[in-house]
């Protein structure tokens, strides 16, 4: 079937209709159409789409709910509006993580061993009554809502505008305690810095500079763009990465191969881990402080964005004068290793 603008605006509407009126059948039957249709739907439908699922995401049936999540987060990718879109979406997320605690808790207590798959494997049918329907649907539903709130914050603006980061974080690290799952996509993305002031100071030299770092998800992306905006500008002593590496840590899809230029370390003489991400990094003075020290051994990595949906720029804003750049490091810690 061929959904043109008006049908599937139609099989928005229908789903809406069922699910305010409570009927489960007809729920149901919308669903199957909505999440059949979603693919033949243009831009200009989504982007009306997006809110009005939004809108209704709380009423939705805890089984569909996570899918029509996802779809919403779809919606925002193809530009539907995410201010108008994203609190709902979040809280929903909140409530699946917070159920999820409640379930992993009450199945431990029960003695039943490892926590079944999201999939449902290890679970009986005895365990909605047992543990509660919703918070079982809840923990089955995390990846779904993993995946759409990272589409969410893919948005600069969401990330901006977002009010509950705090209370989502917290409820992604409990979790992360009670099971062996990091959630590390959703955990990395509440965490990404905008507008984030760095400075860089190189050990050899004494040299200092000051950057401004944008949506970088992890220090694998931060490292490459350091070494562009510094070795790239002469200013530092190395092999520049290429063209390529530096656009894929940008905004451009894909992985190239480059290679590490510096040690990262923080001023408490810690290495920075390029599996770790920016805000892990110390600040100090009110700006995160790396220290560049040459590489202790030759590491290679495809580089690229942490994620692909969205933008990550390191901006090079100065050089310090050597009386901040040497009052900084004064205070530097040796390396620890």
């Amino acid at each position: 079937m061929i959904f043109g603008r008006r049908r599937f605006s139609a099989v928005v509407e229908d789903f809406e209709a069922a699910v305010r009126a409570q009927d489960a059948d007809a729920a149901e039957r919308e669903f199957a159409r909505l999440t059949r249709g979603f693919g033949k739907a243009t831009d200009d439908e989504l982007h009306a789409a997006g809110p009005r699922l939004a809108a209704l995401l709380g009423d939705v049936p805890p089984g569909p709910r996570a899918i029509v999540a996802v779809l919403i987060g779809a919606c925002v990718e193809r530009g539907a509006d995410p201010s108008a879109c994203a609190p709902a979406l979040f809280a929903n997320a909140l409530d699946a993580f917070e159920q999820s605690a409640a379930f992993c808790e009450a199945w431990t207590a029960a003695g039943r061993g490892e926590l079944p798959d999201h999939e449902g494997e290890g679970l009986t049918d005895s365990d909605f009554e047992r543990f509660g329907f919703e918070p079982v649907m809840a923990w089955q539903a995390l990846p779904q809502f993993e995946m759409a709130c990272v589409a969410m914050l893919n948005s600069p603006r969401i990330r901006r505008e977002m009010t509950c980061r705090d209370e989502l974080r917290a409820a992604v690290a409990q979790l992360a305690e009670l099971t062996d799952e990091p959630f590390k996509c959703l955990a990395y993305a509440l965490v990404v810095l905008d507008d984030e002031p760095v400075v860089a100071l190189d050990r050899a030299t004494g040299a200092g500079f000051a950057l401004r770092a944008f949506g970088i998800g992890d220090n694998f992306q931060l490292h490459t763009l350091l070494a562009a905006a510094l070795i790239g500008r002469g200013l530092v002593a190395g092999e520049a990465p290429s063209a390529e590496a530096v656009a894929c840590c940008r905004d451009q899809p894909g992985m190239a191969p480059t290679t590490g230029s510096f040690n990262l370390v923080g001023a408490d003489g810690e290495w920075i881990w390029n599996e770790g991400n920016p805000a892990d990094i110390p600040v100090v003075d009110g700006v995160r402080l790396v220290v560049l020290d040459p590489p202790s051994y030759a590491r290679s990595w495809p580089a690229g964005r942490f994620f692909p949906g969205m933008t990550g720029e390191l901006v090079y804003e100065r050089t310090l004068s050597p009386e901040e750049s040497g009052a900084l490091l004064a205070g530097v810690a040796a390396p620890v290793r």
